[in-house]
């Protein structure tokens, strides 16, 4: 029987650069997994009727899923989350039980997503929870981009092979949003039975992310809150963007 040929391993510089075009935008799309290894059973609405700080930790590790239509999936791994916990919550925007025509969705049912526009450029996304009429919910600070990368890059920058890293795609509430297609036309979409945006349990190909990894820290961009400023309702991945 002939030998097998010795098939030389790549050089570790090799295997970088390798690893490197991986998490670029400008890589094979094709290199992405499938919906179903990332997403698997999607959240019922008692998934969503719970406090915002239960919530906001429960996120974290769940799949983000939009559906733009015309069979165009994106997708990403939630990292990044901060509860508002209610009309005693300086920070939110139903403090001391303000109701308005912007904020109407914070009253909702559990499982509705209330999305505002703010500093006239940003919109951000929230998830309802909680009971009817108890305006709590957690915004979606960041998640990490697992498909759809390249639609992604064309909603942030206007090109599908922007020089950008993967990882940067959604690293805020506003890009998370800009690059999701996601804007007031989405307030009050039901994430338990839409078809537009929904929350998965992480499908088989992806890893559990461990415990040691998620930090809870104040929230970010409220320092008019007074003592509120400093409670730590912000759950974050330790290193995601790394």
């Amino acid at each position: 029987m002939a030998s097998r040929s010795h098939q030389p391993r790549p050089s570790r510089q090799r295997r970088q650069t390798t690893r490197r075009r991986s998490e670029s935008i400008g890589s094979d799309v094709t290199l992405e997994p499938a919906i179903d290894r990332i997403a698997a059973e999607r959240w019922r609405e008692d998934r969503f009727a719970v406090g915002a700080r239960q919530l906001a930790r429960t996120l974290i590790g769940r799949v983000l899923v939009r559906d733009l239509g015309g069979g165009l999936l994106l997708a990403g791994r939630i990292v990044e989350t901060e509860a508002y916990v209610g009309v005693k919550d300086r920070a939110s925007h139903a403090y001391g039980g303000r109701r308005t025509h912007r904020n109407q969705m914070m009253y909702a049912r559990a499982g509705t997503l209330y999305v505002y526009f703010t500093y006239g450029m940003h919109h951000c996304m929230n998830v309802v929870c909680g009971e009817v009429d108890e305006p709590v919910a957690v915004l979606i600070r960041a998640v990490h981009p697992m498909l759809g990368c390249s639609a992604m890059a064309e909603r942030r920058f206007g090109n599908p092979a922007a020089a950008c890293r993967v990882r940067d795609l959604c690293s805020g509430p506003g890009k998370l949003c800009q690059a999701m297609d996601v804007n007031l036309a989405h307030n009050g979409v039901d994430l338990v039975g839409g078809r537009e945006l929904w929350i998965a349990e992480p499908g088989a190909g992806l890893r559990p992310i461990p415990r040691r990894v998620i930090r809870r820290t104040p929230r970010i961009g409220i320092g008019s809150a007074g003592a509120w400023v400093r409670a730590p309702l912000r759950w974050v991945v330790v290193g995601w963007e790394e």
